[in-house]
């Protein structure tokens, strides 16, 4: 029996489904969630089938998230999309679901998962969703088609990180192929508040670069709170300072109100060891992890340094 296979026989075998999602949900997050969604209440009209946790601002021409009782997991099917660790998932009342079927497509932490179909290659977990509902032979329509494009549009940096490939292309091409209006969607994700804008300015005026080749920007709380943006938009410029010769690994390490979360990114050496060391995870070109305070901040420059380093040695 094939991954797609045992997921569908699990999806028929019960009347309420809950997709869950992880903490500060990015668009392939909420894509493969309220694409899932969409696809599931199309082809199963009778069953119950929910998607749980929070938005992210930039994606809610999406649609919404749903708000449940405790007692809907009794008897249900709990499918987590886009998370490598169960720590990670937002709402962790996936726990009280009777099985757990875990899709993801980052470096697995953890096995969570009573079924588990892990790939790490894939671009995206939304291709993984459409792949996963092509071979079970389920139909999309318009509103599920929207959610997955915009997931495989924004984590792939519109198709251009390297783990694109033509497979990404042909789910692209087929998901327009229900109405998707690319230029709208292009649009809602362009746009930027006044403030982000300002924001950026810092950014662009406060980094810092390293002799190693290792580029960061430090932003506290009160740098958030004075620019009047959310911790979601401040995090999301990371790669502002993505482009400087010579300087293949970056990081904005931004100070929320309850911890310091570094959003660490490569064009070169792989980066999920070191955000792994640092109670993080990921891909091995983006990842992300914390800090226990900003004194840890020098030993992570040193290491990102030396990561640099050995990577620029081996050319």
């Amino acid at each position: 029996m094939t991954i797609y296979e045992q997921i569908l026989a699990k999806i028929k075998q019960y009347d309420t489904i809950i997709i869950h999602g992880h903490v500060r949900p990015d668009g392939d997050c909420i894509g493969s969630q309220l694409g899932l969604r969409e696809a599931l209440r199309l082809n199963f009209p009778n069953k119950k089938v929910y998607a749980v946790g929070e938005m992210a601002s930039y994606v809610k021409f999406l649609g919404e998230v749903d708000v449940i009782e405790d007692n809907v997991y009794d008897n249900a099917l709990a499918i987590c999309v886009d998370c490598g660790n169960s720590e990670r998932l937002l709402d962790q009342r996936f726990k009280l679901a009777k099985e757990i079927i875990k899709i993801d497509h980052h470096i697995p932490v953890d096995n969570y998962g009573d079924i588990e179909w892990v790939c790490e290659e894939k671009p995206s977990c939304t291709q993984m969703i459409y792949e996963f509902l092509t071979n079970a032979n389920l139909k999309l329509n318009k509103d599920a088609a929207i959610c997955l494009y915009t997931g495989l549009v924004t984590d792939t940096g519109r198709f251009r990180f390297d783990s694109v490939t033509s497979e990404t292309f042909i789910c692209a091409a087929e998901l327009l192929k229900y109405g998707v209006d690319i230029a709208k969607i292009d649009g809602y994700l362009s746009i930027e508040s006044l403030d982000v804008i300002k924001f950026k300015g810092y950014v662009l005026s406060h980094f810092k670069l390293t002799k190693s080749g290792f580029a960061y920007i430090k932003v506290t709380k009160e740098i958030v709170e004075k620019y009047g943006i959310s911790y979601e938009d401040a995090a999301n410029q990371v790669n502002v300072i993505s482009t400087i010769p010579g300087y293949p690994v970056w990081a904005l390490i931004i100070e929320y109100p309850a911890e310091i979360r570094v959003r660490l990114r490569s064009r070169g050496p792989d980066v999920d060891k070191l955000a792994n060391a640092y109670k993080g995870g990921g891909h091995a070109k983006a990842s992300g992890c914390k800090l226990a305070d900003w004194s840890e901040l020098t030993k992570f420059v040193k290491e990102a340094n030396k990561l640099v380093k050995e990577y620029k040695k081996a050319l």
